[in-house]
């Protein structure tokens, strides 16, 4: 299988050799500007659910995995961590097993899930930090409650989020490392230390930097600027034109320079018409017409993205600045590399044949998703 396009790093247009699943052979063929854009597959680290596909329901079936992984190949995705956030030991454990399940069917969720990120149930309780997460069900770290998940997942559980300040933390840290997981820091009213001690411990992310946090802070010393000047932290942020505003979205991803990942964080209601819905994150949430998603109770409280990755990477060109490769390197390359993925990332010969297709002309075009390859096989056409 053969592929054509414009290399999104260096603008050459090339064609991509497709044998068994991996990139064969990458060749320069004659300038074409009518060709799209060609890059590595896109990893989102951060997927709640999309188009009414919920990932944190009461029940979690593989069905409902299979339906968001296809959602998630039309926004130009071809792999992902499906995050299952806060709630009762059970909750979180059936929704691990279900996306076990579908790994396990040989469907097409089982190439694009690259393992699974858990995002609490150890994170701050305070309001602002919490987020739209459960109150009910935030507690501190227990390695042998995370080891039956873990057990319950098949081992696929790549990323935690978690919250320096709760009580050993530091220890928990040092116990998922060494298994291989990557720790994240989150929902957090962390004090310096705290997370100078995360770090030191392993940890290595920050999750949507920016957000999950109180919406009025001491402009110093606080927990955003401790994570955005330690060198030790990559940043994922959502840049879907709500969490962080243009100015904030630029300053940050300034601080972090080749250091940030960009993420959706999005959730069911994305893709839907706006107004009320019920949902287990924030149990009551309102979609607006400019795709914002707030907490009904209280607006200023965000309650996930409902936008796709395919938005964030137009948004960081848009809104921040950066070129089109520093926007697709930090949804490619980055990502893959946070969580020790070896195989895709790089449009390199050897890695997976997992490519996106895209069109995007800053000012004149927006960005549209032409084609989505999986591993060789194209799982989405935009005709």
């Amino acid at each position: 299988m053969k592929w054509s396009g414009r290399r999104y790093d260096t603008g050459q247009c090339v064609e991509v050799t497709s044998i068994d699943g991996k990139i064969a052979a990458i060749s320069p063929i004659e300038i074409d500007d009518r060709l799209p854009w060609l890059s590595p597959g896109w990893i989102d680290l951060q997927v709640n659910g999309f188009a009414g596909f919920d990932l944190n329901d009461e029940s979690t079936s593989p069905e409902e995995v299979l339906n968001v992984t296809r959602a998630m190949f039309a926004c130009g995705v071809t792999g992902y961590l499906p995050t299952v956030i806060t709630g009762s030991f059970e909750r979180i454990k059936q929704a691990l097993a279900g996306i076990k399940d579908a790994c396990d069917s040989g469907d097409q969720a089982a190439e694009a899930i690259c393992g699974i990120h858990v995002e609490g149930p150890y994170l701050s309780g305070e309001d602002g930090p919490r987020g739209a997460h459960d109150r009910d069900f935030i507690r501190d770290p227990d390695i042998k409650e995370f080891e039956k998940w873990q057990e319950a997942a098949g081992g696929r559980i790549k990323l935690v989020t978690i919250a320096p300040e709760r009580a050993g933390v530091p220890a928990f840290i040092r116990e998922l490392s060494k298994s291989g997981v990557t720790v994240s820091i989150g929902h957090t009213m962390a004090t310096t230390g705290e997370i100078e001690a995360a770090v030191s411990a392993g940890a290595k992310l920050s999750t949507h930097l920016g957000n999950g946090a109180h919406p009025v802070l001491p402009r110093h010393p606080n927990y955003i600027w401790d994570q955005l000047a330690d060198d030790g932290l990559q940043a994922m942020f959502i840049a879907d034109g709500h969490h962080l505003p243009a100015n904030t979205l630029k300053a940050m991803i300034r601080a972090k320079g080749e250091r940030f990942i960009i993420v959706s964080d999005c959730v069911k209601f994305g893709g839907m018409p706006p107004g009320v819905y019920k949902s287990l994150i924030g149990s009551e949430v309102e979609l607006l017409a400019n795709g914002r998603l707030q907490t009904a109770a209280n607006p200023a409280i965000l309650a996930g993205s409902a936008q796709s990755i395919d938005r964030g990477v137009e948004n960081a060109v848009l809104l921040a600045g950066i070129s089109l490769k520093e926007a697709v390197d930090a949804v490619t390359v980055r990502p893959a590399e946070a969580i020790g993925l070896h195989n895709c990332g790089k449009l390199e010969p050897g890695m997976d044949a997992s490519l996106t297709l895209f069109d995007f002309q800053q000012g004149t075009m927006p960005l549209t998703v032409k084609e989505t390859v999986l591993k060789g096989k194209t799982v989405y056409s935009k005709h």
